[in-house]
């Protein structure tokens, strides 16, 4: 069971109504902290909050679009205005296209860049002006942490998602470079990496290289697991936020700028 690291903490998780999002908002409720769910689809964000409240814990939902500023600033003011403070920021958010580079539209390429680049940018913007405004007491961690959902695909890039793979790029950049800017503030910006996760957009990965391949349901995901994957299976969204809750504790002051891999060896750097 875990412990209540995170006790007395405020955090947001953008993207938290299904997925890795919401294993990461779990988390870091039965880890003690209040948890404000944030997503486009209401409903589940709601399931959600019921499920965090139903444990013992606080939560809220706030429904925001991350390429919209002034979504992505309500959402901050409203957590602060309800809970007085904002400690953790996990930007998770995200979309992907599979598609071959050359059958990209211009529509799937402004898609993906918008949600997965300018929605973390922005959703770290407005996390960091609240925590500088809440100040810290001096140590490095204690201004806030800012989390950014990364992917092995910032490491290397991946044939059928391309455009994909230059967002996670982008965004493994972006952490660094804001890690730089932060540290006077004591605020440490960090990302995770998951790989191959037994998700609903794993699923549809898996179906969309398919029909490219002609590999049938479930075979290109057992060709990674057989081939590419050191573990031999399928990672699990709760792996991923046990890495999250790390990154959001104070065991990780220490640690800012890294975007490091949860995939169970695809991907060794």
């Amino acid at each position: 069971m875990a412990d209540k690291k995170l006790a007395g903490k405020v955090a947001i998780v953008t993207g938290s109504g299904r997925g890795i999002g919401k294993a990461i908002a779990t988390r870091l409720a039965s880890d003690g902290a209040t948890v404000v769910i944030s997503d486009v689809m209401m409903d589940n964000a709601q399931k959600v909050v019921a499920e965090i409240e139903s444990a013992g814990g606080k939560s809220m939902a706030v429904e925001a679009d991350v390429t919209n500023q002034a979504d992505v600033e309500a959402l901050v003011a409203k957590t602060v205005e309800q809970f007085g403070k904002l400690d953790i920021m996990v930007a998770n958010a995200g979309i992907g296209v599979v598609k071959l580079g050359v059958d990209h539209t211009p529509e799937d390429v402004d898609k993906q860049l918008a949600v997965n680049v300018k929605g973390v940018i922005l959703t770290d913007n407005a996390a960091a002006k609240q925590m500088i405004k809440q100040g810290h007491n001096g140590h490095l961690g204690s201004g806030g942490k800012i989390i950014n959902c990364c992917s092995i695909a910032g490491h290397s890039g991946f044939a059928f998602l391309p455009v994909y793979s230059c967002s996670k790029f982008a965004v493994r950049g972006y952490t660094q470079a804001f890690a730089r800017e932060m540290a006077e503030h004591k605020i440490t910006v960090n990302g995770y990496c998951p790989g191959i996760v037994g998700t609903d957009m794993w699923d549809l990965i898996d179906e969309k290289i398919g029909a490219y391949t002609g590999a049938g349901k479930g075979e290109t995901l057992k060709a990674y697991v057989d081939s590419a994957i050191l573990a031999k299976e399928v990672g699990n969204p709760e792996q991923v936020a046990g890495y999250v809750s790390y990154l959001a504790s104070q065991d990780a002051d220490y640690m800012t700028g890294q975007s490091v891999m949860i995939d169970g060896g695809i991907v060794l750097n």
